[in-house]
């Protein structure tokens, strides 16, 4: 069996935290570096009505093929085709790894951007000590602190709900933040 891009290969506690995060949003929500599709589909069998986009286009090709009655973008989400404040909102699930200290508020801001007041913003990540590179797959990534990245959201203008942390044998230390857009008033 093909475990690549199978939600049956995601940890159980990160379906548990998506399906939860997801109970607490009224659509629509972009999941922003969707990969082959996955996840958007979970979030879609929850009842929420979801897209995805991400940059590789072999990621939005096997997630088209995979999950026809979802929409699936090539692109970044540096700039999102979404109106300001029109979603209930975003996954970002390991999207956001790429994003050096420097450039992280670019993606964050935008995701401020189409977020309505009250929305959901929810973000998985390697955790680790000190935010720092290390070498990954395709490109290099990036080790966040949750407390570093937490301070990055609301900066951003989230209020961070809550957060989490997984470590064990054969994982990467792992980290999530749910934050909620605070009103743009």
């Amino acid at each position: 069996m093909d475990l690549f891009g199978s939600i049956a290969s995601t940890h159980p506690s990160d379906r548990a935290l998506v399906s939860s995060w997801a109970a607490t949003l009224t659509g629509p929500v972009i999941d922003a570096g969707c990969g082959p599709g996955q996840w958007t589909d979970f979030v879609a069998e929850r009842g929420i009505a979801v897209s995805g986009i991400d940059l590789v286009p072999e990621f939005v090709e096997r997630a088209r093929i995979q999950y026809p009655d979802l929409s699936f973008e090539l692109g970044g989400f540096e700039a999102l085709d979404a109106p300001s404040e029109s979603l209930g909102g975003v996954l970002s699930w390991y999207s956001l790894i790429h994003h050096s200290p420097q450039d992280i508020q670019t993606p964050l801001a935008e995701f401020a951007r189409v977020i309505r007041p009250g929305g959901g913003l929810l973000v998985g990540f390697f955790e680790g000590a000190t935010v720092g590179p290390f070498d990954h797959a395709a490109t290099t990534a990036y080790r966040w602190p949750v407390a570093d990245l937490s301070q990055e959201l609301v900066v951003a203008g989230f209020e961070v709900i809550e957060t989490h942390t997984r470590t064990g044998s054969g994982y990467r230390p792992h980290g999530a933040v749910t934050a909620r857009r605070q009103s743009t008033e």
